[in-house]
């Protein structure tokens, strides 16, 4: 699909993975970017330097954990420039807990990085299946298609998202809509380097996996896969065949992911 004179949503867009994705699609001259993020000041934020780039744009903000909300957010969307014609699902969390985090930690990390995408799927929707047309792009990882030691609820429900996107791929390409699933490994964000600067497992396990890109590289694979309508957008192309590994094999990939993550517990 093709930005150009499109109103897009993006969630999670006040940091990181987010804003630089509204940067790098503000070139594409669409009708309007809406930037949301439970952070309304970040959201206001990443929304001047859209602005500043002379794209039309508006910041709400927005807890995806809220259906109400995000409801909210897409008829603001709408209002403001028409019906929604790409959405980027991007808000996520991670806990850096194994199996005992808090049930409430299970809960939140659920909410978000599953429940978070079904809530801005159902709202968007409808109105792209009316129009056969749209694109809709969740922000998985590549640990939802590799797995990753050290964090539970982050790993579990990253692969619960692909699983989302790909049922609603096969679900809705019929229809006309396109759907993504955006899987990167290590990024510079607030949501990583903490756990990498403190040696956290999962942290140094990302950091080992790949190099450690910047957000824009991240955005700008972004740009080049909704063009594509590719399915799996893969920033870090060694990805593709570290799971094409695992589905081979997937006993010796378990064995070494566990032989790796017992090696740097015992540093």
């Amino acid at each position: 699909m093709n930005i150009a004179g499109k109103t897009v949503v993006i969630t999670g867009a006040g940091r990181g993975i987010g804003a630089a994705i509204a940067q790098r699609l503000a070139v594409e001259q669409p009708r309007g970017i809406v930037v949301s993020d439970i952070d309304e000041r970040a959201a206001k934020d990443t929304a001047a330097r859209l602005g500043e780039q002379g794209c039309p744009v508006l910041a709400v903000g927005s807890d995806v954990s809220d259906g109400d909300q995000v409801e909210r957010l897409v008829t603001a969307a709408t209002d403001a420039f028409g019906p929604v014609d790409v959405a980027i699902s991007n808000a996520g969390v991670a806990t850096a807990r194994g199996l005992y985090a808090a049930e409430q930690e299970w809960e939140a990390a659920w909410s978000v990085n599953v429940m978070g995408h079904v809530r801005l799927a159902k709202a968007v929707l409808p109105g792209m299946v009316r129009r056969r047309a749209g694109s809709v792009v969740l922000t998985a990882s590549a640990v939802g298609l590799l797995g990753l030691p050290g964090d539970a609820p982050y790993s579990v429900t990253k692969h619960a998202t692909v699983g989302l996107a790909e049922w609603l791929a096969f679900t809705y390409r019929p229809r006309g809509v396109h759907v993504s699933a955006l899987c990167p490994l290590g990024v510079r964000t607030g949501l990583l380097m903490p756990a990498v600067e403190h040696g956290h497992l999962a942290g140094a396990m990302v950091e080992a996996a790949a190099p450690i890109i910047e957000p824009a590289e991240v955005a700008e694979a972004v740009v080049r896969g909704i063009d594509a309508e590719r399915f799996l957008i893969l920033p870090h192309p060694e990805v593709a065949a570290m799971h094409a590994a695992k589905a081979a094999d997937p006993d010796a990939w378990i064995a070494e992911q566990a032989d790796a993550s017992a090696r740097r517990r015992r540093r």
